[in-house]
This record gives structure tokens, C-alpha cells and sequence, in this order.
């Protein structure tokens, strides 16, 4: 994900709410887009854009900065953009920094960002009100520049070490991709995305390694255990997008998550990942199916709808993969479900 920096030195164009659609960003030198992108993401959100342009002087040499006067977009944006901090006003038009606040610690893509309210509004009763709304922290107004920097990168350095613990916490030990949390995390994030755009489709791919306990039985756990590594690599090298997800999802069984992915998308990936695990060519003489090892494979694609469950995508492609496991193993069978 690339986020820039984009500060209007004109505040008429900040009080329109920044560039519009059309807006083209100005070319630049790849060492520059690589040094940025190595920086936190802070998002800046009030409506007046001489207080922008403030917190921006203080925090572009170790931020980049992003920037919105609309509340009522915050989240939106920060769904979109993912920032680790947001600096967020109290007093807007439409919608105070307190509902701002609130809404994003009520939905799940942007509940763990943290918040820190800018205000002149510094009395421990709105103090009290910003904690209880699920703020981090409060900095008075006027601005003094070592206290916004020292309080902004304390809450950014724990904000990625928790990051990186999740991070941690969503491996799986063994094989090094996802693990089943991290699937089901991903599986509700994207359900709720696809129901935000509308009528987008997300595709879901269950696998199984065909015979793999004979596999073990016959050349030990070690060799399977190598087996299991070798295929969760060859899976995650032929995903063809950074958005979609490949995890564990027990045992033998691996499961892929594809975001607005139609299902003629979805069986051209499980045809490529079944030729890249065939390709590995694996010995299995103890397979009835081949020689090496092989792979069935489920697979469904739904339009998510609120009335539907996102379990209802992993069980019809349980219910795919076992009727190709029924069918004689090493193919994809396939559904699309309608909800």
C-alpha cells in the first residue's frame, strides 16, 4: 500500500475537502517514493485548514501525512488508507471528533487505529468524554510542537509493536503462511468490505492434500511435515494479487480468500495452484491417484448481503471439496452461491 502526502499550500482547496478525483499527483523519483514508504501513516482530521497545515509542518519530516476536513468521511477514508494514527478535531460541523471517534472504534477494519483529539477543549470533563469515546490520548491547544511529536511517537511505536505481535499471533509455525485466525479475521474483513462496495463477489478455495496420511505413514512425519511447507510455498508464489490470502487451514487442508473475485477467477488460480504443487513433483507411491502428490479442491464465490453469514462461503466450498474428494480426488469442483 502506497499512502502520499498531499498538503495544499492554498487553504481554499483544503476547505473543499482536498483534491478531488481528477486530482494528479506530481511524478516522483523512486528513491523519494521508497524512502516514503517506509513511514507511518497519520491522518489529520479537522475542518479548519489553517490547523492542517500546523500539524502538518510538525509532523511531515517523520510522518506522511494525510489529511480530510469531511467527519463524516474519516472512516471511509481510514478503511481505505489504513492509517496508524488519526490526530482528530472535537469540534466539526455535522459531527464532532467524539462521534468520529465512536464510529471508528465500532467497526472492526478501523476500531484498533488509535486516536488522539487536538482541541482547545481542554477541561477533564471533554477530556473524560474523549477517553470514554475510545480515544488514546488529548493535546490542548495552541499546539507546542515537542509535545505533540513526543506524544504522537509514543502512541505510533506501540501502535506497531502490537502490530507486528498480531502479525506474529496470525502465522502459522509450521508452514509460514496464514494461520486459522488470521483466515477467519481476514474472511470477516472481507465479507464486510464486498457488502460496502455492493454487489462485488469474494471467492473462497478449501484444499486438501490427497492421502496425506498415508503420506505420513509411509515416509514419516518429517517428510510431511516438508511436504506441508513445500506446498504452502508453491500455493503463496502463484497468488496472483497482494489483497488475496492464502492460510492453514488444519492439518492437510489449506484454504484461499479471494477478494472481488468472480468464479471463473477463482477456478483459473485453483488450476494454477494444483499444476504448481503437480510441478513440485513430490514422490507418493502410496497415493491411488498418482505418483506424486496432488491436490483436491473446493471451490465457491458468493455476492456477500448482510442477510447472509460469511461461513455460508467456506461451507459450500467444504461441501465442493467433498465431492471432488468423492469424485476420485485430484480435481476442483466448483459452485457459485446466491444469497
Amino acid at each position: 500500500m502506497i499512502c502520499l502526502l498531499i498538503i495544499m499550500n492554498n487553504p481554499d482547496d483544503l476547505a473543499r475537502g482536498g483534491p478531488g478525483p481528477d486530482f494528479k499527483l506530481p511524478a516522483l523519483k523512486k528513491n523519494r517514493m521508497e524512502n516514503s514508504i517506509k513511514k507511518p501513516v497519520i491522518l489529520v482530521v479537522d475542518d479548519e485548514p489553517v490547523n492542517i497545515e500546523v500539524l502538518a509542518k510538525i509532523l511531515q519530516p517523520d510522518y506522511r501525512v494525510l489529511f480530510s476536513t469531511q467527519p463524516r468521511k474519516v472512516r471511509e477514508l481510514a478503511e481505505s488508507k489504513e492509517p496508524d494514527l488519526i490526530l482528530l478535531d472535537v469540534i466539526m460541523p455535522e459531527m464532532d471528533g467524539y462521534e468520529v471517534c465512536r464510529d471508528l472504534k465500532s467497526h472492526v477494519t478501523t476500531h484498533e487505529i488509535p486516536v488522539i483529539f487536538v482541541t482547545a477543549m481542554d477541561e477533564e470533563q471533554f477530556e473524560t468524554i474523549g477517553f470514554e469515546a475510545g480515544g488514546v490520548d488529548y493535546v490542548a491547544k495552541p499546539i507546542k510542537p515537542f509535545i505533540l511529536r513526543a506524544r504522537v511517537k509514543a502512541h505510533i511505536e506501540l501502535k506497531l509493536k502490537n502490530d507486528l505481535l498480531k502479525k506474529i499471533a496470525a502465522i502459522d509455525g509450521l508452514t509460514g503462511i496464514a494461520n486459522r485466525r488470521r483466515l477467519d479475521e481476514f474472511l470477516r474483513q472481507e465479507w464486510g468490505r464486498s457488502i460496502r462496495q455492493g454487489d462485488v463477489s469474494l471467492a473462497a478455495i478449501l484444499i486438501d492434500v490427497d492421502y496425506f496420511k498415508k503420506f505420513n505413514d509411509n515416509y514419516g512425519h518429517q517428510a510431511g511435515d516438508q511436504c506441508l511447507r513445500d506446498i504452502a510455498s508453491a500455493m503463496a508464489a502463484t497468488l496472483e494479487r497482494s489483497a488475496d490470502l492464502v492460510a492453514r487451514y488444519g492439518g492437510e487442508e489449506f484454504a484461499c480468500i479471494l477478494p472481488s473475485t468472480p468464479m471463473v477467477g477463482a477456478v483459473h488460480l485453483a488450476e494454477k495452484i494444483q499444476k504448481a504443487v503437480a510441478d513440485l513433483r513430490i514422490p507418493h507411491h502410496h497415493s491411488t491417484v498418482d505418483t506424486i502428490v496432488t491436490l483436491s479442491m473446493g471451490v465457491a464465490s458468493i455476492v456477500p448481503t448482510p442477510e447472509c453469514d460469511p461461513q455460508s462461503l467456506f461451507q459450500a466450498a467444504d461441501q465442493m471439496l467433498y465431492d471432488a474428494k468423492r469424485s476420485g480426488r485430484n480435481r476442483i469442483m466448483y459452485q457459485t452461491i446466491f444469497g
